[in-house]
């Protein structure tokens, strides 16, 4: 079911290799250019060397109000501050006609990081040193009017996608806009918004079943809705949706749904051997790939055609290996 368009998606330049850095190196994140970078398009950003600063430069901090830092160079406290917000408030609207999936930050940076980066103490620079520990609770320049800019657009950090889950989620959270973006390109039609919610529908279950009913009387009633505002209440629902952490407990009740669709077909040994999976799963014993694998087994061998179109089953490319963790 996998498209082969690839997917376009921002990212902090200095995490494909490029040489843009205050020290004139880079941050190159070896998974996102090698194994993602197979199916996706990176559209790089760099904040510091697109507002004029040179190569290398003088490190910079954010400084002062954590909700509303000023962006300071660290040893002459040369401001940056309104030259970047000015910068980023237009390159926000450039970045509209990218038509992004996502966006990936750089961790910690005082322009792109999109949490806990460090907020010093508005002093002077000499008394620096006695200042105290930095707040963890700032935002990156660019990252923060980016988000403000695209609210429900999924976006993620290097260093979070170290985690299993937050990869997975982001990653999904992609493909997904990605199919949403080529419905979108089309002229509307009330019957592929139908196919789209029905093909999602354990996909979207798996993050949020409150999300999902109130997605299905959206479509439900969709005929007495202008359909641009039946299209872009949709996407916030759908984005919002995916935005909710999926869990074990959540997969286990879809793996449970899935399995209803089977029980005239099951031999006793197969209803038997797909609950001892689940449950297994449900315990942290095997990740979710082994109950998945199962099912689709299950699927090709009964015919079970509805089953079939759920982008659940299928939601990235197994090469990721992004359901392979427990």
């Amino acid at each position: 079911m996998q498209n082969e368009k690839k997917i376009r998606i921002g990212i902090s330049s200095c995490l494909l290799g490029n040489p843009v850095r205050f020290d004139g190196g880079h941050k190159k994140d070896q998974w996102l250019v090698n194994v993602l970078g197979e199916y996706v398009e990176y559209v790089p950003v760099c904040p510091e060397v697109e507002v004029g600063l040179p190569i290398p430069r003088e490190a910079m901090r954010l400084v002062g109000d954590p909700e509303d830092p000023r962006l300071v160079t660290v040893k002459t406290y040369q401001e940056i501050t309104p030259k970047m917000k000015e910068y980023a408030a237009k390159r926000v609207v450039e970045l509209e006609k990218e038509n992004l999936c996502g966006f990936v930050f750089k961790r910690s940076s005082p322009s792109s990081g999109m949490e806990r980066v460090k907020v010093y103490k508005d002093v002077d620079p000499k008394e620096a040193k006695n200042a105290g520990a930095p707040s963890l609770k700032g935002v990156g320049i660019f990252a923060k009017k980016f988000m403000e800019h695209f609210p429900l657009l999924p976006v993620e950090e290097e260093g979070r996608l170290g985690d299993a889950r937050l990869r997975e989620n982001f990653i999904e959270q992609i493909f997904v806009m990605q199919r949403w973006r080529e419905l979108r390109e089309q002229p509307f039609s009330l019957h592929n918004l139908l196919e789209f919610h029905a093909q999602h529908k354990l996909l979207i279950m798996s993050h949020s079943v409150e999300h999902y009913r109130s997605m299905g009387n959206l479509v439900a009633h969709g005929k007495k809705v202008d359909p641009e505002t039946l299209m872009e209440q949709y996407q916030t629902e759908l984005l919002t949706a995916l935005k909710i952490k999926a869990t074990v407990k959540k997969h286990t009740n879809v793996l449970q749904h899935i399995a209803g669709y089977f029980k005239k077909q099951l031999s006793p040994d197969e209803k038997q051997e797909l609950q001892e999976v689940i449950s297994q799963y449900h315990a942290n014993l095997v990740p979710l790939i082994v109950p998945i694998t199962l099912c689709n087994h299950y699927i090709r061998k009964y015919d079970e055609k509805y089953l079939r179109s759920q982008w659940y089953l299928n939601p990235h490319p197994v090469e990721l290996k992004l359901r392979n963790h427990v």
